[in-house]
């Protein structure tokens, strides 16, 4: 029977190759040699019989066989604790390739769960993966296992999301996938899965976000149902019982303005939030005088200040101290921790607020002497709409959102926000943000003049 020529036959994998058949061939044609030598000598073959059936024999040998299923050639590219380079085929090697060029984090795995190919985005993902183990010890979810297992059986894709506590909170989503070929196989068994390729994508900023939006709306909403009902019910009673009540009417409206005000503080803050998330990742360029902005914030507050009985006393450098920044938001930082500071440490009759350069940094410190602030608490004062006392918050006018707007002014502006508290001390608010050096803001003043 004509046979193909070798040149027109498909790539195939390392044992596929003449040298390998010569070499897995060696055996079987050194005995088939030795009997027909023997036949030859005895007489009972011809020699010219003899020639025509060892070349049938080196024939067989040496031409190629079906070819392997891809799981089978991706098999051997490791064992547990003994990682094996393979020299694939074409077709196996771009499977490999295209694995480990998915821009998500990626398993090829066996019928068996077996992994194939890791690509490097899976460490990050899955850290303890390794090519030969079973998934089982990379995956400890058995929503994902099952699933694999399903895919494996059936050949129908699937999805899992799942969540992670360990080291850290986190969701992702495993989207499963069946490979099949169908190469080599019969009719019946043509639907066989080869190989099965699982993808991760972290969704656990997509979830984060979400939930930030959640409590956000949640809180916000919340915060303006208060005065909005304060200003219903005055509203109704002034048109009602208390039309014709002078002193009733001059007390409602004095709380209505109250309200209103609130109102308008809050709106106000959440605008300016958003704002400043919009522009988080334009770092400010303009040159600022911290010394300056500082000292317009105590002008600012004074009055405040004399009014609560609070002495806010400012130390810093002779000369400017220079950042680079945005001067608006800058003043919105230290009035915001100035005030707190007036609001709620009245009680320790002193506020100081310091400027001190640290290495290459400059650092703004506001500390008060009233009652501090308790350890679980310290940690969550950044939270939009935390407060730890939230009647006295409302009793001075506070919306929740102050130390939200710093802690994203500062982030704006590269920095680092500090809360140090001692309850029954006082505390202590730093900013610290990166300095320019005095001689070179001499060196473009002169230069600039």
């Amino acid at each position: 029977m004509a046979r193909e020529p070798a040149s027109q036959a498909p790539a195939s994998t390392a044992e596929d190759t003449l040298g390998g058949r010569l070499a897995g061939a060696r055996g079987t044609l050194g005995a088939a040699a030795l009997g027909l030598a023997g036949a030859v000598w005895l007489g009972t073959l011809a020699p010219t019989p003899a020639f025509v059936i060892g070349a049938l024999v080196l024939a067989g040998a040496l031409l190629p066989g079906p070819r392997r299923p891809v799981s089978a050639a991706l098999a051997r590219l490791g064992a547990p604790g003994e990682p094996r380079p393979l020299r694939l085929g074409a077709g196996e090697e771009r499977l490999t390739a295209l694995v480990r060029a998915l821009p998500e984090a990626a398993l090829l795995l066996d019928p068996r769960g077996t992994v194939l190919v890791a690509n490097a985005r899976a460490t990050g993902i899955v850290a303890s993966v390794r090519v030969g183990d079973p998934v089982s010890f990379a995956v400890r979810v058995p929503e994902v296992l099952e699933a694999i297992r399903a895919a494996a059986a059936d050949g129908q894709p699937r999805r899992i999301e799942f969540a992670e506590r360990v080291p850290i909170d986190r969701w992702l989503r495993a989207d499963i996938v069946p490979i099949r070929s169908g190469e080599g196989r019969e009719r019946a068994d043509r639907r066989a899965t080869d190989a099965v390729l699982v993808s991760f994508i972290d969704l656990t900023q997509q979830r984060r976000v979400e939930q930030m939006r959640v409590d956000f709306i949640a809180n916000a909403s919340h915060e303006l149902r208060t005065p909005l009902a304060s200003l219903s019910g005055f509203i109704e009673t002034l048109q009602g019982p208390a039309r014709n009540d002078t002193n009733a009417r001059e007390r409602f409206l004095k709380i209505m303005g109250e309200q209103a005000r609130r109102m308008s503080r809050l709106i106000d803050d959440l605008l300016s939030l958003s704002r400043i998330e919009l522009n988080a990742h334009l770092r400010p360029e303009t040159e600022i005088d911290l010394v300056a902005i500082v000292g317009h914030v105590r002008d600012t507050l004074a009055p405040l200040g004399r009014e609560r009985g609070v002495e806010v006393a400012f130390v810093h450098p002779a000369g400017p101290v220079t950042v680079k920044g945005d001067r608006d938001e800058l003043f919105r930082v230290f009035e915001n921790l100035v005030e707190n500071a007036l609001k709620y440490g009245a009680t320790g009759g002193k506020v100081e607020v310091a400027i001190t350069r640290e290495g290459g940094d400059a650092l703004v410190a506001v500390r008060d002497f009233g009652p501090g602030i308790a350890p679980e608490h310290v940690p969550r004062l950044t939270e939009r709409f935390y407060r730890v006392d939230t009647a006295h918050s409302r009793e001075q006018g506070g919306t929740g959102l102050g130390l939200a707007i710093v802690k994203h002014i500062v982030a704006r502006h590269r920095g680092r926000l500090g809360i140090e508290s001692t309850p029954g001390e006082g505390s202590t608010f730093s900013v610290r943000l990166a300095a320019l050096a005095a001689s070179d803001v001499k060196a473009r003043d002169n230069s600039a003049a």
